[in-house]
């Protein structure tokens, strides 16, 4: 766990009690700029301040998310202060090498936002058909045209590190195009293009100008759905937080405000 994570239940007892008395517990320290306190914040106030092009919603969203800030007292939803540098980046890299030209390389795409066990079960299951999993992850504008609302929760360099933290995953596309290409296949070596069967929803497939970003793999038939064992989805997620939302927004008082004592006191951070 990060060090400064939430660590007590509703009665008050630490939820990490049995994993430290069976000598099984870590404390680790937190990535600097990224913060869970944020992200529920992000999907109770709703609204796209935290994407990396600046924000795109109407006066309405800003107003909308300003009366509920106010309601919280605080500010749960500001812009992502996380620095992307390289040496952060391969910090999460699981391993780092490049593919060998023989390798089989499987190339699955997505949003991967509030990075869950569905993302992880698919990359599971492309690692154990292939050699070199690749992992395109699309953009803030590329997610939020096809989803609209307030998606992405979690913008692409945040979503950027969860993937590449996954031990199933070699290589990340940073922003990758919508669809996949003749010379995208040809450039990377992809043997086979994968993706889930509960492909995320809220995606535009099923309207009538929708564009298939797999008709090329398609064509030469290399384009191949599985199965997934998990049903989760971001939206349910979101569903989950929004039912319980006094709940929610009870805790993150307290946490935010721990947060704005941390950063208010902060000083330099020695990086690994």
């Amino acid at each position: 766990m990060g060090r400064r994570d939430y660590r007590e239940c509703t009665d008050g007892q630490d939820v990490y009690a049995a994993a430290k008395r069976a000598g099984r517990f870590r404390s680790i320290k937190r990535t600097e700029g990224v913060s869970s306190t944020d992200i529920v914040g992000r999907m109770l106030l709703c609204t796209r301040t935290h994407h990396l092009d600046g924000f795109t919603g109407s006066d309405g969203d800003n107003e909308a998310g300003a009366q509920r800030e106010q309601r919280n007292g605080s500010k749960a939803g500001r812009v992502s202060t996380f620095l992307p540098t390289t040496r952060r980046l391969i910090q999460f890299a699981s391993g780092g090498r490049a593919p060998k030209p023989t390798d089989r390389v499987i190339y699955v795409d997505g949003g991967f936002d509030m990075f869950h066990c569905g993302h992880v079960l698919t990359l599971k299951a492309a690692q154990k058909i292939g050699d070199f999993v690749l992992v395109g992850i699309h953009d803030d504008a590329t997610i939020n045209a096809k989803k609209g609302k307030n998606f992405p929760i979690m913008n692409l360099h945040e979503r950027t590190l969860s993937v590449l933290s996954c031990k199933y995953v070699d290589e990340v596309i940073i922003g990758a195009p919508w669809a996949v290409t003749e010379d995208m296949i040809k450039t990377m070596n992809i043997s086979i293009v994968l993706r889930g069967k509960n492909w995320e929803r809220g995606n535009l497939e099923n309207s009538k100008n929708a564009i298939d970003p797999y008709s090329y793999p398609r064509s030469i038939g290399i384009f191949h759905e599985i199965e997934s064992d998990s049903n989760l989805s971001v939206e349910e997620i979101i569903e989950r937080i929004v039912r319980n939302r006094t709940q929610y927004e009870q805790r993150n008082k307290k946490k935010v405000a721990q947060e704005q004592g941390y950063f208010s006191n902060k000083t330099y951070v020695e990086e690994l």
